[in-house]
């Protein structure tokens, strides 16, 4: 109300002024009400073509703590379901029943929970997986989430794309070889990685280190990738002449009585020592490991929690896929910022969140997310992740590049001429002191309220 009041001040004081004076003489009385105004604010006045941004209370209305009838209702605008209602959902998706009033437009569904996903059930474990056909905006990667019990072997095969993974849940042990004829074998641990180049064959497979064997998480940079594309070991070679396969091998045919006649995919096996040898190679083996102990990275500690990365430039043969494992403690934030060259295909590991993605042209949504749930950000969107939970949120930030990069709309601004930042946003000089001149990332602290709802 106060700057509304001085705009108007300005706008009598100016008439007054030009109304005194000759024309021509304008420059005048301008100049008479920037020393008026200059006097009175270290603010810049206040721009005559739109009104100031609405200061509206815009939190999330309820979460997993509350018992909040969900309703589309904010302050005075909407009205109550009358109809039927599907309440859990609603009490998940508290800012697309009630968008902040903020929200203008829509950018395409950027949610999608694995649960909606349909599971493939075999003996051993299961699959689930999401692309464009779950999830339309999502058009650079391609989620797998898959589970083997322990000894279960997911079989020897081969894809047309990358493939990256992260151990959600005991421990894998991978096998591969390359163009080269170089092999590798490893086993890798809940919170580590592995990645395969395209079109290099190998084989997943649970170890017992765990009784309940492992899960993990796949991404391959194509949104149209379909697991059930995978060019298999058996299915190969069901689908080819035991004649041609006992001359490719040199051997004799009745050596090939017992191979399946369809594809095997998922089954049950004997679980490999953690410490499995592969054969020697007279090529040796890979001079890049294919997997990479994520688990083992200290990570970077910031005001509201923390955040580590590995891309190609820590694990090396990882061009095509990179990642930050983050963890935001309650009231804090991840930064709100955007990637300038790369799309985000997230997953959140524990907590509650919610996160508006800015698409430019005036349009935004908001959406909330839980353990489970696939996020996806296009190139450039503006976006921010907020803690809506009571507990820490751990979320991965996955993307198409060999090399993780951000730009902080914080530091953006602090490293810009005050006076720029200043005219755009009527500011004081004060305010724009105090911007970060290196990357907040995770922010907590001040203007952080823990209490709401």
């Amino acid at each position: 109300m106060k700057k509304f009041l001085s705009s108007v001040l300005c706008a009598v004081l100016y008439g007054s002024l030009a109304a005194s004076i000759p024309i021509g003489d304008v420059s005048s009385a301008s100049a008479s009400v920037a020393e008026y105004t200059t006097s009175t604010s270290d603010a810049v006045a206040p721009s005559p073509t739109v009104p100031y941004a609405s200061d509206d209370p815009n939190y999330w209305l309820w979460n997993e703590t509350t018992t909040t009838n969900p309703q589309p209702e904010r302050g005075p605008l909407g009205a109550n379901i009358l109809g039927p209602q599907n309440i859990h959902d609603d009490r998940q998706n508290p800012d697309i029943l009630a968008p902040p009033t903020t929200d203008q437009g829509t950018v395409g569904n950027a949610k999608w929970p694995f649960s909606l996903s349909k599971m493939q059930l075999n003996t051993g474990g299961w699959v689930r997986q999401q692309n464009v056909q779950q999830m339309p905006i999502a058009t650079a990667m391609a989620g797998v989430n898959m589970r083997l019990e322990a000894g279960a072997i997911r079989e020897l095969h081969w894809h047309q794309t990358a493939e990256w993974a992260y151990v959600l849940s005991g421990s894998t042990q991978i096998t591969s070889v390359d163009q080269l004829g170089r092999n590798y074998v490893a086993t890798v641990n809940k919170g580590d990685l592995w990645y395969f180049p395209p079109g290099i064959p190998h084989s997943l497979q649970a170890t017992d280190d765990s009784t309940e064997g492992t899960e993990f998480l796949l991404i391959f940079p194509d949104g149209n990738f379909n697991d059930d594309d995978t060019l298999l070991l058996t299915d190969w070679l069901a689908h080819t002449p035991k004649e041609v396969i006992a001359k490719n091998f040199q051997n004799d045919i009745s050596d090939w009585d017992e191979i399946p006649g369809a594809q095997l995919y998922i089954f049950p096996g004997v679980p490999p020592p953690d410490n499995q040898q592969p054969p020697t190679s007279p090529a040796g083996e890979v001079p890049e490991p294919f997997s990479y102990a994520f688990s083992k990275v200290k990570p970077t500690q910031y005001t509201g929690g923390t955040v580590k990365i590995a891309d190609s430039t820590t694990f090396n043969v990882s061009t095509q896929i990179a990642v930050a494992e983050v963890t935001v403690e309650p009231g804090a934030m991840r930064e709100m910022h955007w990637h300038p060259t790369e799309n985000e295909w997230g997953f959140f590991l524990e907590g509650t969140a919610r996160v508006t993605i800015f698409a430019g042209t005036a349009i935004a949504q908001t959406f909330d997310y839980q353990p489970g749930d696939i996020s996806y950000i296009p190139t450039g969107y503006g976006h921010y992740v907020e803690n809506t939970g009571k507990t820490t949120l751990k979320f991965l930030e996955i993307f198409n590049t060999d090399v993780f990069q951000d730009v902080s709309l914080a530091q953006w601004l602090a490293l810009t001429p005050p006076a720029l930042v200043k005219q755009h946003l009527q500011l004081s000089d004060q305010t724009i002191a105090k911007f970060n001149r290196t990357k907040g990332v995770v922010v907590g602290g001040v203007g952080v309220d823990t209490s709401y709802p």
